[in-house]
């Protein structure tokens, strides 16, 4: 009894399994559901915002076929969205769309679509961006900035009520003339003074320039295009300030080698006006501090007496004081931007800023050559070196001097050598001293450069931040196995293509804008000075 109760039971899982195949195979002879039965549109999705430009948010969101086009809206330190600050119709067609708003706002943001079918509209989908200062100065033109007033320009009839220089606190009240040009002169400024220029609407910040007021000769001494320039270097007392007037200086008492025994500061009159001088400058014992301001240096690379180095330092066992080159353009030497092949000399410090340097050829030397001798800061920023290193080294610090430490930073600068090589025969950096801040690399713009960044097991490692490598696998990347060189493997680096208008001609300009918006390279390239 109990053997055939058994029996019958199992025959019913069976039975009762079979059924259930046969509902399952008669389930996949239905039609498919190829669309939902919606009533209205779906929300986009993807949303994102990126504020491009200080003030101008950037939107993007996944494109829905069916959609005839998209609302946004904008509310200004509201998260309510209780009053709409700025409403924007967008066809599919026209993302990534950008928006010009008012800057340092918190902006809510919220998009919805709008159906091609009749549906109802989508649901909001919402984020968030935060402007930054805005930005209504223009760029100055030539003869702007003078040495007690300056001349100040903004997007003409532009809401703006005053604007404040510092330091100082010079406010000057903007006419209902000026804010319809978008002009205005401010006075009572003192010559070679850094300053910011504020522009508000009542109290909001619409616009921040910085400048730096130009010389006021004073006690200067003025150098024209005809005056014997070697004599005057000869009979100026140390320290003293030369300015000269534009030209081309040729002549033979204005060209080659300037030997200094004492500190000296030679400028432009006119820094949109530099004057065009063919020399070089060799320093020796007494010649503590060196300032190069607004020049045109020429080394006329080709000929007899070209292989030279802008700035050579010459004595031995002597403690050098600071050399300053700022706002200059130097092309066409043969050797070095600085020389110091000496055992036991010491420099405190060598700034480059502001300044474009191309075609140093480093035949016998390096471009930044410090061999033996001690600089104890180095800082290149905000400056461009255009095929400043062919197959050598950019810059070259060897610890000839024990128990001393050296410092390097190179910032916001824009760097192309395609002459240096992808070995470890070059470098960027080929340092050997201790260190105490460090070697900095950061906001800095590397393109077609293949050598690697450094050779020696002795330089320290560098901190690089925020810096982009175009073309230049050696110096972001472990590509090719060269011996020490510790490239950027930061998780800021980037290798995006800067997209320069023509790099073979020398034109960087940025058309990239996550650069633009990141700040990387030469400020100059991208309107930041």
């Amino acid at each position: 009894m109990f053997m055939k109760t058994k029996y019958i039971f199992k025959g019913l899982i069976v039975m009762l399994l079979l059924a259930l195949s046969f509902s399952s195979c008669e389930s996949y002879n239905e039609a498919l559901i190829n669309e939902l039965d919606v009533s209205r549109e779906f929300s986009p999705i993807g949303l994102k915002a990126t504020v491009r430009n200080q003030t101008t948010v950037e939107l993007n969101w996944t494109v829905k076929e069916d959609a005839d086009h998209y609302v946004v809206e904008f509310s200004a330190d509201d998260p309510d969205f209780k009053t709409i600050f700025k409403t924007v119709n967008v066809a599919p067609t026209e993302l990534p769309v950008k928006v010009a708003l008012e800057g340092e706002t918190v902006y809510s943001i919220r998009v919805k679509a709008v159906s091609a079918a009749g549906l109802e509209d989508s649901k909001w989908s919402i984020t968030t961006a935060t402007t930054l200062s805005e930005q209504l100065f223009l760029a100055s033109i030539d003869g702007d900035i003078e040495a007690k007033q300056v001349t100040l320009r903004w997007t003409p009839n532009s809401n703006v009520t005053q604007i404040v220089v510092n330091p100082g606190a010079i406010t000057h009240v903007i006419t209902p003339a000026e804010k319809t040009s978008g002009v205005a002169v401010v006075t009572g400024l003192t010559g070679e003074t850094s300053y910011t220029a504020d522009l508000f609407n009542g109290t909001k910040k619409r616009g921040n320039k910085a400048f730096t007021t130009a010389i006021d000769i004073g006690t200067g001494i003025l150098v024209k295009k005809t005056d014997d320039l070697m004599q005057k270097i000869a009979d100026a007392a140390s320290g003293a300030v030369l300015v000269l007037e534009p030209g081309d200086y040729t002549a033979d008492n204005q060209t080659g080698a300037i030997t200094l025994n004492k500190s000296i500061t030679l400028r432009g009159l006119r820094s949109y006006d530099k004057p065009k001088l063919h020399v070089n400058f060799v320093l020796t014992n007494g010649s503590a501090n060196l300032s190069l301001i607004d020049l045109d240096l020429k080394g006329d690379k080709g000929a007899a007496g070209a292989a030279v180095s802008v700035v050579k330092y010459n004595d031995n066992n002597v403690t050098y004081g600071a050399l300053l080159i700022s706002g200059c353009n130097i092309h066409d030497y043969g050797v070095s931007l600085i020389s110091a092949n000496l055992a036991a000399s010491k420099i405190a410090s060598v700034i480059v800023e502001n300044t474009f340097v191309t075609n140093v050829l480093t035949t016998g030397g390096e471009f930044i050559d410090v061999r033996g001798s001690q600089v104890a800061q180095l800082t290149l920023k905000n400056s461009t070196f255009n095929n400043c290193a062919t197959a050598r080294y950019f810059i070259r610090m060897d610890a000839g001097l024990t128990g001393l430490t050296s410092n390097v930073l190179i910032d916001a600068c824009t760097i192309s050598n395609p002459n240096m090589l992808a070995t470890n025969g070059n470098a960027i950096l080929y340092t050997r001293f201790v260190t105490t801040a460090g070697i900095i690399v950061r906001n800095t713009l590397f393109a077609a450069t293949p050598a690697p960044y450094t050779r020696e097991a002795a330089t320290p490692n560098p901190t690089f931040t925020n810096n982009n490598y175009f073309n230049s696998p050696n110096l972001n990347s472990t590509v090719n196995a060269l011996a020490n060189n510790r490239p950027d493997l930061s998780a800021s680096a980037t290798a995006l293509d800067p997209q320069f208008v023509n790099a073979a001609s020398g034109d960087f300009t940025l058309k990239n804008q996550a650069l633009i918006d990141r700040k990387v390279g030469d400020p100059y390239w991208y309107g930041g000075r």
